[in-house]
């Protein structure tokens, strides 16, 4: 299958390293113009390290142009994070052609973003957006052209935008992550499947104080805590609760499941947690009002949570508390400048209006 990765950070990494390994067809697109002509002199190869040993892959096409990277190609993974996609999105939306899937793992609703995008532009082509609960690798960059692989995901939960592409989508995904799919529904049933605003507001809130002392510092080892895991889970049942309200079904991936040693297998399956803390990789220096766990997942995703909450008719004071006290922290009104249902343009829809639009999509 041909792939188009678009981003240069460690998941499009590990995504193009990966379905090499698979022999897929791989352009990998990024716009650092000097990055790219290295990647070229150095035969435009990837490193990928995992648990088998070290594999060198060579990717088919390594470039700066977002057009010639998508053409033709079936499947657009897109891992970057959700701050990055408006910038990306209006990049790619002249360029998508019928019968494409973009995928973006995880999103915070991104696929409302690329969506929006192609119709900003005019571009009618019949595009599905898709996206997932977390990202498919727990991995690293090890330098420019090497990647770590730690963990690949085994159950990715997948809401598709409109919903009427769901059994094309999925049936491309699924080439690309065999035996990994699962369908969750539409793309805001996906959207409210990422852990990342539920695992990372409560470790780099709660760890503020040691994160701006300490050099380097693994919120995922000795930040997290038997009272953050409580709030933790709290959090997260708060994110259920829109959920249901909203209409849908379990699975719902409680992130409870991701530390626990029995029960239902979570995304990553068993024993992740300590598998990524004993890598070392996830030690690292942390700039609290910078890092995309505070503009990612707390700026963008809880603020998603909490104005879809409002919808549902569903109290979220954790969320709201973590989105104040990031806001406070970064000196700026999270929630006005978050990804909200409003500031995605989605603000005057009722509750059946939305999930019309996410079913039927856009329309001519």
């Amino acid at each position: 299958m041909k792939i188009a990765v678009l981003g240069g950070g460690n998941g499009s990494f590990a995504a193009a390293g990966d379905f090499s390994l698979q022999d897929h067809d791989v352009r990998l697109w990024r716009r650092d113009a000097d990055a790219v002509a290295a990647h070229r002199a150095a035969g435009s190869r990837i490193v990928v390290k995992d648990v088998n040993g070290r594999h060198e892959v060579r990717l088919g096409l390594v470039t700066t142009d977002i057009r010639e990277a998508v053409d033709g190609v079936e499947l657009v993974l897109c891992p970057a994070p959700a701050f990055a996609q408006a910038d990306i999105a209006r990049l790619l939306a002249p360029n998508l052609q019928d019968g494409q899937v973009v995928f973006l793992p995880p999103a915070t609703f991104g696929s409302m973003v690329f969506a929006k995008a192609a119709r900003a532009v005019g571009n009618r082509a019949r595009v599905a957006f898709a996206e997932t609960g977390t990202l498919p690798w727990l991995t690293r960059k090890h330098g420019p052209f090497e990647v770590a692989i730690t963990i690949r995901a085994k159950r990715l939960p997948v809401g598709v935008f409109p919903l009427t592409e769901a059994g094309r989508a999925l049936d491309v995904i699924g080439r690309a992550f065999p035996g990994a799919i699962e369908p969750c529904g539409d793309a805001l049933s996906g959207a409210l499947m990422n852990a990342g605003p539920i695992i990372h507001p409560p470790l780099i809130v709660m760890n503020a104080g040691p994160i701006e002392h300490f050099e380097r510092w693994d919120i995922h080892k000795e930040g997290t805590q038997s009272s953050i895991r409580r709030v933790t889970d709290a959090l997260d049942a708060e994110r259920i609760a829109v959920r249901e309200a909203l209409g849908y079904g379990a699975p719902h991936f409680p992130l409870a499941d991701h530390y626990a040693s029995q029960g239902e297998i979570w995304m990553y399956g068993r024993g992740s947690h300590d598998r990524l803390t004993d890598s070392g990789d996830w030690r690292e220096r942390l700039a609290l009002a910078e890092h995309r766990y505070m503009r990612e997942d707390l700026q963008l995703g809880l603020s998603l949570l909490v104005s879809t909450a409002q919808l549902a008719g569903v109290a979220t004071p954790l969320a709201r508390s973590f989105l104040s006290i990031g806001g406070a922290i970064c000196g700026e009104d999270f929630f006005a400048s978050g990804r909200t249902l409003k500031n995605l343009g989605l603000g005057c829809l009722d509750r059946g209006g939305l999930q019309t639009l996410l079913r039927e999509g856009f329309g001519p």
